[in-house]
């Protein structure tokens, strides 16, 4: 009788492994009424790619005033395999940026951060979808995009900061290409950066109700030898009143963009550096 009762027990313990194994996280993905993965809600990356999207270790700030507060700290870098694949021009671009990061990185300066960076800053984005179009609003900078789906002929009208987003589905994984965009973001703070022929494959793999696996392959012909790939997690915000909250920066940067032009302003005082363009360009002098 006690060998019956193990050999029971046994058998009901293999059951119940089993069942636990048939259950798959594709079951507790929410959806949308016709099936396809509902990823609306407020998502946010845990990485430190945006101080540095290649693995690096923990760094002094560019200005000795800012201390501890300003260091960047250490990465474990998001890319995948191996170093990226610069050409030489674009390697001297790079290393030129990062000498000089504080002074040139257009997010310094409340530009739009473009994508993917955009993902994988500090501050969450909302994603709000729809049978024909996918919204996805940034915190930073309010900044925002429209995914607009199955529409693959769908041309961007101009070069943009946030390029132009069409998507469609591949089974559960949302694939977005991102094309048009205008060559002055950077990929994080050390100064990986891209030309105008960039190109975005995106895709967001759901995992469960909370956890998107995201991907990105990057395509550059004029500054990469071939295309590469980070990939990372985002995570749903879950407390209970979760929301964007407002990061106007424009107000933040008005006088480091535009201080040289007040009428007080020294006379050795010029346009920052790293600016597409100034008023110095535009109307330079005689």
């Amino acid at each position: 009788m006690p060998r019956l009762l193990a050999n029971l027990a046994f058998i009901c313990c293999i059951g119940t492994v089993s069942g636990a194994s048939a259950h798959s996280f594709a079951d507790d993905i929410p959806r949308t009424p016709d099936g396809k993965p509902d990823l609306s809600g407020l998502w946010q990356s845990m990485s430190r790619a945006h101080w540095n999207i290649e693995p690096s270790a923990a760094k002094a700030p560019p200005d000795w005033q800012m201390g501890a507060w300003g260091a960047a700290p250490a990465s474990l870098g998001v890319v995948e395999g191996g170093p990226l694949p610069y050409t030489e021009e674009g390697l001297a671009t790079r290393n030129a940026n990062q000498a000089d990061w504080l002074t040139l990185d257009p997010l310094v300066k409340c530009y739009m951060p473009g994508v993917p960076r955009a993902n994988y800053l500090p501050f969450p984005f909302q994603i709000v979808q729809s049978d024909d179009h996918i919204a996805m609003a940034y915190e930073f900078a309010s900044a925002m995009r429209i995914v607009y789906m199955d529409q693959p002929d769908f041309d961007g009208p101009v070069p943009a900061w946030m390029g132009h987003s069409r998507g469609h589905w591949e089974g559960d994984t949302l694939v977005i290409r991102v094309t048009d965009f205008m060559p002055y973001t950077w990929f994080d703070h050390a100064g990986n950066h891209h030309s105008d022929q960039l190109e975005v494959i995106e895709r967001y793999t759901p995992q469960g109700e909370h956890l998107i696996m995201y991907e990105a392959e990057i395509r550059d012909p004029v500054t990469y030898t071939r295309p590469w790939t980070m990939s990372f997690p985002l995570y749903r915000r879950q407390e209970a009143n979760a929301q964007l909250l407002e990061f106007k920066c424009v107000e933040f940067s008005e006088e480091l963009i535009y201080g040289y032009l007040n009428k007080d302003a020294p006379e050795d005082r010029r346009a920052p550096k790293g600016l597409p363009f100034s008023i110095d360009n535009i109307n330079p002098a005689p």
